[in-house]
């Protein structure tokens, strides 16, 4: 059977899925993550298909591996493990495209070069991708390999939603609002239509709450704006981001507080979010079960930034007839969308206290003027839906 690698790469981890090739592919035939890259690697597989396999680790992993060597690691266990499949191609996540790239590409040198000029838009995850990437056409040259973009859904939106009031030249030269976790939107705005009916193509808000986190305005399924703009750093509260920030703060931790431009970016990407505000954690999991002040306070400063930044999301679309959690937290903390929720009763919207407690898919009340749903998001399937569609 041809099948189909799809490859994740995150800041610490490294998702991977392998798909059936041909069109719309629909389930993976295996799942799994290679998590805790730079500390404590742990890699974890579930297998959906036929080759009977449970759950399998990675012997003797040297905990200060890196994305590159976990990823030769992982083509071996496949050739290992997976009997009867002839891996034809790879897909990956790349998180920044910038202004050329608004479609998966099969990559090449010149496109790999262009890439790593993006770098420093996605510190956390771009060199990542790259990585993972040339590792593979090092150990398998002979693969395809494809490319999509996080930020190639939010093309659509409008002139004005991307722009910065920044001088001319500068917008000229690429600093604009690009949005981020586009995979995940393109997932929902695919499979919404068979959970919300008509509501799908009205004005919806998608909140995608993770470690990393953003919002996204569609109309007709398609972005019409979103929280995350030129890095992944703006917008939403995060795990270790701090998201929307005042340029004065960064102008002060240089000027008065002596930080380096490294140092600055360090506080920013990795030292705030949940993980700042708490001094406990970036993971939501442990928070809501810590009696530390600081960690409910971070959990209370994540919902109401996240309401206000929805409300503002609102104006872009002229009004909201649904609402969709995704991702860990989305799908996961019913709390914490309660929290959201509860903030904007103003809009009329409502929620069913059991159904958001279960985790149920529509988890608003008969009264709600707004309707809520709860979707597990599958970036992996759109990439793996994504190659399929170049190779053909």
């Amino acid at each position: 059977m041809d099948v189909i690698l799809v490859m994740n790469a995150g800041s610490s981890s490294i998702k991977f899925a392998i798909y059936a090739t041909g069109p719309a592919p629909q389930n993976a035939l295996i799942r799994g993550k290679i998590a805790g890259i730079g500390s404590a690697p742990d890699f974890i597989i579930r297998d959906d298909g036929e080759q009977g396999l449970q759950e399998e680790g990675l012997e003797n992993i040297d905990p200060s591996a890196t994305h590159a060597e976990l990823t030769v690691r992982l083509l071996d266990w496949i050739d290992d493990h997976t009997a009867g499949y002839d891996l034809t191609a790879v897909g990956h996540r790349v998180v920044h495209g910038g202004r050329t790239y608004h479609a998966p590409v099969v990559i090449r040198p010149d496109i790999m070069a262009t890439l790593a000029e993006l770098v420093s838009l996605a510190p956390l995850h771009q060199p990542n991708n790259l990585a993972v990437i040339r590792s593979i056409t090092e150990r398998k040259p002979e693969l395809t390999q494809v490319a999509c973009f996080d930020t190639s859904f939010h093309r659509t939106q409008p002139r004005l939603a991307q722009l910065f009031a920044l001088p001319r030249s500068m917008t000229d030269a690429g600093i604009i609002r690009y949005g981020f976790h586009g995979l995940s939107y393109e997932f929902i705005a695919s499979t919404l239509p068979a959970v919300a009916g008509p509501v799908a193509d009205q004005r919806v808000i998608v909140a995608h709450l993770g470690n990393g986190s953003s919002m996204c305005a569609m109309k007709n399924r398609q972005s019409v704006s979103s929280t995350m703009g030129f890095t992944a750093l703006e917008g939403l509260m995060m795990g270790r981001r701090c998201g929307t920030l005042d340029a004065g703060v960064v102008l002060h931790m240089m000027d008065q507080m002596g930080m380096s431009c490294k140092e600055a970016s360090r506080v920013l990407y990795r030292e705030s979010g949940l993980l700042g505000v708490s001094g406990v954690s970036n993971d939501m999991q442990v928070l809501s079960s810590s009696p530390d002040p600081h960690a409910r306070e971070a959990i209370e400063l994540y919902c109401y930034r996240a309401a206000t930044q929805l409300a503002s999301l609102v104006c872009t679309i002229e009004g909201l007839d649904a609402i969709v959690f995704t991702a860990g937290i989305g799908e996961n903390s019913s709390s914490v969308r309660r929290l959201i929720c509860e903030r904007l009763a103003w809009l009329g919207v409502n929620l069913e206290r059991y159904a958001n407690d279960s985790n149920a898919t529509l988890i608003s009340s008969a009264a709600s003027a707004v309707q809520v749903y709860v979707i597990p998001t599958d970036e992996e399937a759109v990439i793996a839906d994504a190659v399929c569609t170049v190779m053909a």
